[in-house]
């Protein structure tokens, strides 16, 4: 089958529109809001740098203009998410538990080549749990002074992190950022599926969640970080595209595969003229491979390397104009101070600063700044730091006086 030739322009659209990283509020209650957005992404990578608003929160606001910290806790006690391991750790909708099932397997049978613990700890730890309830890591700890044993509180957060990573354990919901663990079945609703599934049905979920959040995709990006799988799912690839539940695409060089009702001249294929100002950790520009052949943007967290090396700076945010990628953003908020400080800018080389950007850059700042509890914008710029002109220009109009 000859594929089905769009623009790189259209790609990036579509990709968009089923990132709805540019929808608008709805009727809908702020939490049902909230749930719809994991619903339809499949997932909400969690993460613990906190320079800005945690990647988990970042994300649902970004989609979700009235979300609320407290709404991920809600939607964690009702059952109707679950956190588990993706492709790292992630709030996933409930009705999808099944389909980790043969992750927590896989952990189960290689354990020794993960994280080896003590069988009697592990016992240890069931039975706290089962007789007290549900348990942090913390709970474990032996405070008597100089006192060493097994039953410490490494080795018991190791058992606790493994029995999750096993299905045994569930986390129920957080305390600051600190996990609360407890019996599987006193934590999983009575109404989930818990069949295995074969391998094709995992592909096919594989398959279908990320095209209905990514509009376009090949195996590598639908099997990302799960090798095992990628086998299965090129085959059902192939397979749905036989039976014309599939065609595929290509984009330049790349080919894909999208499901056979691509719009066109559809009202969500045309450009967004709204700024987003996303995670490092965004469903959208997670896979860095994709981002630089999709949007040629060229794009690497630097938190991790030594300063010394950091070309940008050590959380950069990817801005998103016109369905573009068009410059990284390295911020902080200084939240005693209620100060978010901007320390460096760029702007991608062939990008042309307007009235039009900087006014909606302008309004999403404004708001992301009041999503990180602050009030004042200052510049605390980095000199070391890669900057060019345009974004000094965009500076200027964005910082007071």
């Amino acid at each position: 089958m000859i594929p089905e030739l769009i623009s790189a322009s259209e790609a990036r659209a579509l990709a968009l529109s089923h990132q709805i990283v540019y929808a608008r509020g709805t009727a809908k209650r702020p939490i049902e809001s909230t749930e719809s957005v994991i619903q339809h992404l499949g997932y909400i990578q969690i993460d613990t740098i906190s320079v800005v608003e945690r990647a988990h929160h970042h994300v649902l606001w970004s989609r979700n203009r009235r979300y609320q910290h407290a709404h991920l806790d809600t939607l964690q006690k009702q059952g109707r998410i679950f956190e588990y391991w993706a492709h790292a750790a992630s709030y996933l909708p409930m009705q999808d538990f099944r389909m980790y099932l043969p992750e927590m397997q896989r952990i189960r049978e290689r354990e020794s080549l993960w994280h080896k613990v003590d069988p009697r700890i592990k016992r240890h730890v069931l039975e706290r749990i089962r007789n007290e309830g549900p348990l942090r890591s913390r709970d474990f700890a032996d405070s008597t002074p100089g006192k060493r044993s097994m039953w410490q509180w490494k080795p018991a957060k190791s058992a606790l992190e493994t029995l999750f990573r096993e299905g045994e354990l569930m986390i129920v919901g957080r305390e600051g950022f600190q996990k609360v663990f407890d019996l599987r079945e006193r934590v999983l609703p009575d109404w989930v599926d818990t069949r295995f599934p074969s391998p094709e049905e995992q592909a096919d979920f594989l398959i279908d969640r990320y095209l209905q959040a990514n509009g376009l995709g090949n195996a590598a990006q639908m099997s990302y970080l799960r090798t095992a799988i990628r086998p299965h799912l090129e085959n059902r690839l192939k397979e749905r595209e036989e039976e014309g539940h599939l065609i595929r695409v290509r984009v330049g060089d790349n080919l894909y595969h999208a499901k056979p009702d691509i719009p066109e001249n559809d009202d969500r294929l045309k450009r967004n003229y709204r700024v987003r100002l996303l995670s490092p950790f965004d469903n959208l520009v997670i896979q860095r491979n994709r981002i630089l052949s999709l949007f040629g943007f060229d794009y690497q967290i630097e938190c991790y390397m030594p300063e010394d090396k950091r070309k940008y700076g050590y959380f950069c945010l990817p801005v998103l104009w016109n369905n573009r990628l068009v410059a990284r953003m390295d911020c902080k908020a200084e939240r005693k101070s209620r100060t978010f400080l901007i320390r460096n800018l760029v702007t991608e080389a062939e990008f042309r600063v307007s009235e039009r950007f900087l006014e909606a850059l302008k309004s999403e700042l404004n708001a992301f700044v009041r999503f990180n509890g602050c009030d004042r914008l200052q510049a605390d710029l980095k000199p070391h730091l890669a900057m060019n002109s345009s974004a000094s220009v965009i500076l200027s109009a964005m910082l007071p006086g």
